[in-house]
């Protein structure tokens, strides 16, 4: 299965935006830049995130990006089919019922095996994303990183980050 260059940028934003806070948004354009991406083709994955309630956008001059809801409460399988949409990997366009002398409904009273099989693994493979927390990844990272990437990292934050005022 080949999932998008999207998919590995939305993790990315996301994952930095869980170390900015509720309080302060990034830009889009900030986020293209660090991680060396189009800005055009980053806002049309961010935009997905936001229709999912992951990331919430905040317009404005100051305004940017933030996570939508806890980094708890957003696991992988969240960003994944935000971007990719929920739509199998695999579908089934039954050829075996297809080409020359083809048979009657009745000759096929089992569902197709490849199709069982290829949507089986395709539980099993969002099974494993939903177990995987964005909070979890953030810790990972700043548990097993080298100091350098977390300096970066802290770095871009620190400069790209644009305090919100308090709403109220």
């Amino acid at each position: 299965m080949k999932l998008g260059d999207g998919v590995e940028a939305a993790i990315h934003c996301c994952a930095v935006l869980a170390g900015t806070g509720q309080d302060a948004t990034i830009s889009a354009g900030d986020l293209a830049e660090h991680h060396g991406v189009s800005a055009s083709y980053l806002v049309k994955h961010l935009k997905r995130l936001v229709a999912e309630g992951i990331l919430e956008s905040v317009p404005g001059p100051a305004g940017g990006y933030r996570l939508g809801r806890a980094a708890e409460a957003i696991t992988l399988a969240d960003i994944v089919l935000a971007v990719e949409g929920r739509e199998p990997a695999f579908r089934c366009a039954n050829i075996r019922r297809r080409g020359p002398s083809p048979l009657p409904d009745d000759a096929y009273l089992r569902p197709c095996g490849i199709a069982a099989a290829m949507l089986s693994a395709e539980r099993a493979y969002r099974e494993a994303l939903q177990k995987t927390r964005l909070s979890d990844l953030v810790t990972e990272f700043l548990e097993t990183s080298d100091p350098r990437v977390l300096e970066r990292g802290c770095a871009f934050v620190e400069r790209a980050r644009r305090p919100q005022p308090a709403s109220g």
